[in-house]
């Protein structure tokens, strides 16, 4: 079992500190663990963690507080190990996690469950918590790690396939996932009335468009509100309504010839809907900098930061991946020192991003972008989608989160997106005849806003790119 000793977390303390001094710059010397960990430090810990002797045996004689616990643990090392810092919280267990699901169902009326998928070389571990249950287990056979890595990058490269905009061929690979992750666990989610689902998952997982998940009749996203948190004991569970919030919204629409990156087009329109609706500010272009937005958060309280910009979450260190300002890019690495955790942010927003799909260390970037950033929940796209289709499903998420939910319950951030998404596969939420029809109303789009070959966003690479990333609330 994998402990955390103070003498270690002083150790990698004292290094940093060490390694600071000598670079004399915030870019740091990041060492990459695999993913997986749940023993030891070493370069083999996704074997001896996922597949080894023992971890098959606490398994096998069904003891799933133990599994938790080595989860919970393992996962904290990887994030530790992938943005070298110190994350240690206290830990979470088993019968701890069920009741604190049980009091969010009672503040947000909305019940959720948690969802463990750990990948291992001969099946797929899944453990569920519900509210104020025991744990339970299911073992799949089928989804050996190599079948089950085999069908992600099958199921996401026919979505994001641009040629394929107008058939259903990641139909097939979207049912099988659905079938392994999801079908298992079906029969105590329906008795449960389960209505949220958390994913923890592991390598290979942390970046599957969760919700276009498929069960043969609809999709994953029909059915509940998702989130995909790096551990339990990781993710803020305090539950707090956003639809007051300050929105502090910001982007840019045309870059520096030196930055080399393509027009946004609809950035105007986006932050333009966005201030239309919510208490804030909002700034553009060259009012787009990292010194502008630190300027703004020392003179108000936002509980929005909204981001209208080019996002990578690359292959490599945290230093490899970066948020475009106008002016220069934001590394992964430096998020923390921004602060953004004091005050507390309730939710950030990155619009426009792009993920290298079935790269781990990319996967860690994406999935520990609130973690990192001190963000409560964070809602960033997996790949880089239309222009015009991220338009409308920003505008539709903020009218849900403004105005959704009821007067003394107002909905929670994962259940927003989620009636966003619905909306676009609904064909609620559309571009047709020049305008983004949702049910907001109509907005006429400006004619440098490249226009769809489609009139309906109901494709999944329209809106399943869209992800809640820590709290769902």
């Amino acid at each position: 079992m994998l402990h955390y000793q103070s003498p270690q977390r002083q150790k990698r303390s004292i290094s940093k500190k060490i390694r600071t001094a000598i670079i004399g710059c915030l870019t740091l010397i990041v060492i990459v663990g695999n993913s997986g960990s749940f023993a030891t430090t070493s370069q083999n810990t996704q074997t001896e963690g996922l597949n080894g002797s023992e971890m098959r045996n606490i398994l096998d004689r069904g003891d799933l507080t133990e599994a938790v616990n080595r989860i919970e643990q393992g996962w904290e090392e990887d994030y530790q190990k992938y943005f070298d810092e110190d994350f240690a919280a206290p830990l979470q267990k088993a019968d701890q996690i069920a009741k604190t699901l049980s009091r969010l169902a009672s503040q947000t009326k909305k019940k959720p469950a948690l969802i463990y998928a750990i990948p291992r070389t001969d099946r797929l571990e899944l453990i569920l918590i519900l509210p104020d249950r025991e744990p339970i287990l299911r073992s799949v056979p089928e989804a050996k790690q190599r079948n089950l890595l085999a069908a992600v990058k099958d199921f996401t490269g026919e979505i994001t396939n641009l040629r394929k905009l107008n058939t259903s061929s990641y139909l097939e690979p979207a049912q099988k996932l659905y079938q392994w992750i999801v079908f298992p666990l079906e029969t105590e989610l329906q008795a449960a009335k389960i209505e949220t689902l958390l994913f923890c998952v592991g390598e290979g997982l942390r970046t599957v468009p969760l919700s276009a998940l498929h069960d043969g009749q609809q999709f994953l996203v029909q059915k509940y509100s998702l989130s995909r948190i790096p551990a339990f004991k990781l993710t803020d569970i305090n539950y707090a309504s956003v639809r007051n919030a300050r929105v502090l919204a910001m982007g840019a629409s045309n870059f520096p010839e030196a930055a080399n990156k393509e027009p946004l087009p609809a950035v105007p329109l986006e932050l333009s809907a966005i201030a239309q609706q919510w208490p804030g500010q909002s700034f553009i272009d060259r009012d787009f900098t990292i010194v502008n937005l630190q300027s703004q958060r020392l003179q108000q309280r936002y509980g929005i930061i909204h981001l209208a910009t080019h996002a990578e979450f690359r292959p490599g260190g945290p230093n490899n991946s970066y948020i475009q300002f106008w002016d220069t890019q934001l590394g992964l690495d430096r998020m923390r020192d921004l602060k953004w955790n004091n005050p507390p942010l309730e939710l950030l927003v990155l619009s426009a991003c792009r993920t290298a799909l079935g790269d781990k260390e990319a996967e860690l970037g994406f999935a520990g972008l609130a973690l990192q950033s001190g963000a409560k929940s964070a809602l960033a796209s997996l790949w880089y989608v239309s222009d015009a289709g991220t338009l409308a499903l920003m505008t539709e998420f903020y009218q849900q989160l403004r105005t959704g939910g009821f007067k003394d319950v107002p909905i929670i951030k994962s259940e927003a997106l989620r009636q966003a998404q619905i909306g676009a596969i609904e064909g609620k939420v559309k571009i047709e005849n020049g305008q983004l029809r949702s049910s907001r109303g109509e907005i006429f789009l400006p004619p440098e806003i490249p226009k769809l070959d489609t009139k309906n966003l109901s494709h999944p690479y329209y809106w399943a790119a869209f992800s809640i990333i820590g709290s769902p609330w």
